[in-house]
């Protein structure tokens, strides 16, 4: 059946009945199983809710959007929601729909809802299209602007719509904590012992947003230390107050965890929580977002701040945060490897055999600190990388060391993983990994830092250098990362930009590609491809331009050289 869109310029209207009926229906169904002519419809605007339960998203919007129906029905507001399922059988579908308000199209007649995919052209779910009393298209972007406007987004006309983003654009330049956390319904917040708490006392003060998921370890290891920086901020008389974002969904958990905390919240799924994590674009946690005296952002996150400086980045002005960035400068200008690795008796690290190696003894060389676990897929998949260029970088000489930080839960894990490795770390559970990783600011691991002869450190992006370079990335300065960047260009002046290969039908073109697995000889290949685009399809240069000189060569000298007008570095060669 085709696109079923009708009205004066054959675009953006269609009629309910046909798009929603087949030729052996006429209804539509409620959730206590009772049939409802679509004609019901009729004058009504008409949202098609493409959604399913398997979906997470659907799951987490759904309640949203039965409260801005509900909402809207109780205000006369003339909507009907149909939804069209994506579930897989009548059992999912029966048990999703119970929980919902309005109608749907039966989960039997699987050829309508396909077709309605079809014609809205559903790329993914939830998926909420609009239509108005006409049948005509308001929006295919139902969902957003549920989740932006709520109820304030009817009759999600595009004049309507525009408007509100016009008067969200203005709250913005004037913003104020009462636009950021008063909503229609709720103008507290709520204190651990239930108790209300006007918005309003927070006037004037400075408050930190605390967006946070209580169950989440990185919340819970920030929390402690938040709660020092309040509670001293507080007995000293600052005019400070923390509100809690709560990003939670156990009624239960979030509870037990906030009665231990002694700030204020917005009460759990409140209506504000999405539009500030919106607002705010948040993409981490913990965060701290820190709001003026007069209601404006002073700094969109200090939770970093917080826990390298305490009590210290208050008032988080511009100026204090200059002001500990020299501290911070003036540090690093200091830094030495014994500064870093040395804390009061903790003077050592240790060797394979349990031995103890003084810190003194590795004065003087370049360093890596290997922060990983062997619990952690991603460290286990780079360490035979790392081991490569260790071994390669100190063929003629111990002029690199590696020391590991280990982050495995037992003494047991750490020894296996440290049995595989050729170099020395920290013992297991050793309190000086805390402060290396603050130093640090590891977020996440497998994670590298280079540090130089003098102690200073060079980058904490060696871990990527290392994939991305190999051994050649040594001493892994800035200055010898452009040298790589020059040479790979210059590699690249000679060869063809584009070349036919017999291994595939399309012609292939020189592409600059961070990780590829080479369709001809399967093995891994970085920087420079012969690449189709349309199928993803790579060849390494060599393959590509057919150089099969040094084929059955072996032993270390011709794997060094490589074919003529080849270099070999690792387990690629590339043209000179």
């Amino acid at each position: 059946m085709e696109n079923p869109e009708i009205g004066s310029n054959g675009y953006g209207k269609y009629d309910i009945s046909s798009i929603l009926c087949s030729p052996n229906r006429d209804f539509l169904i409620l959730n206590n199983g009772d049939k409802v002519n679509v004609d019901s419809l009729n004058g009504n605007i008409v949202g098609l809710y493409f959604s399913a339960s398997w979906c997470g998203p659907c799951q987490r919007f759904t309640p949203n959007l039965i409260e801005v129906y509900n909402e809207l029905k109780q205000l006369g507001k003339n909507l009907e929601i149909v939804f069209i399922s994506g579930d897989v059988d009548n059992e999912s579908f029966d048990s999703y729909f119970s929980k919902m308000p309005w109608h749907a199209i039966p989960f039997s007649d699987s050829e309508t809802r396909e077709q309605l995919d079809k014609w809205f052209s559903v790329k993914g779910i939830p998926h909420l299209v609009i239509l108005d009393e006409n049948g005509k298209l308001l929006t295919d972007k139902g969902v957003e602007i549920i989740q932006e406007h709520g109820v304030e987004g009817y009759p999600f006309v595009p004049q309507h719509i525009e408007k509100l983003k016009e008067l969200e654009e203005e709250a913005k330049r004037n913003q104020s904590l009462k636009y950021l956390l008063v909503s229609r319904s709720r103008d507290y917040l709520i204190a651990p012992d239930g108790k209300k708490v006007p918005v309003a006392e927070l006037e004037g003060k400075t408050v930190g947003l605390y967006f946070v998921l209580l169950t989440y370890n990185a919340c819970l290891a920030f929390n402690p230390k938040l709660v020092e920086v309040y509670k001293t901020l507080k007995e000293e008389g600052e005019n400070f107050e923390i509100v809690m974002i709560p990003l939670d969904e156990d009624e239960p958990s979030f509870k037990k965890e906030f009665e231990k905390l002694p700030w204020l919240s917005l009460p759990l799924k409140d209506k504000c929580i999405e539009k500030l994590v919106r607002y705010f674009e948040l993409n981490s946690l913990p965060t701290v977002v820190v709001i003026g005296p007069d209601g404006k952002t002073l700094h969109s996150n200090v939770a970093e701040a917080i826990e390298e400086h305490g009590k210290k980045v208050y008032p988080f002005t511009s100026e204090k945060f200059a002001e500990l960035e020299e501290i911070e400068n003036a540090k690093r200008e200091a830094q030495t490897l014994e500064s870093i690795l040395v804390s009061n008796d903790c003077d050592f690290v240790i060797g394979k055999d349990g031995s103890k190696i003084p810190v003194s003894n590795l004065v003087g060389k370049n360093i890596l600190l290997y922060f990983s676990a062997h619990w952690c897929p991603p460290c286990r998949a780079f360490l035979p990388k790392l081991i490569q260029a260790y071994q390669q970088i100190n063929t003629n000489d111990n002029s690199l060391e590696v020391i590991f930080i280990s982050s495995d839960r037992n003494q047991e894990s750490f020894n296996e993983f440290f049995s595989t490795m050729p170099w020395l770390a920290l013992p297991f559970g050793d309190k000086r990994k805390q402060s290396l990783s603050r130093l640090f600011k590891v977020r996440g691991i497998p994670m590298v830092v280079a540090i130089d002869p003098k102690g200073k450190t060079v980058t904490t992006g060696a871990r990527e250098l290392i994939m991305y370079y190999g051994a050649e990335a040594f001493p892994f300065t800035a200055e010898r990362i452009e040298e790589i960047k020059t040479k790979n260009e210059k590699m690249a002046e000679k060869w063809p930009k584009k070349v036919k290969n017999e291994l595939h039908e399309h012609e292939l073109d020189l592409t600059k590609r961070n990780f590829y697995n080479c369709d001809g000889c399967g093995e891994e290949g970085r920087i420079w491809s012969y690449y189709c685009k349309d199928c993803d399809f790579d060849l390494h240069p060599k393959c590509a331009l057919n150089d099969d000189d040094d084929k059955g060569k072996k032993g270390e000298d011709e794997e060094k050289k490589g074919g003529e007008g080849w270099i070999c570095d690792g387990d690629k060669c590339f043209r000179e």
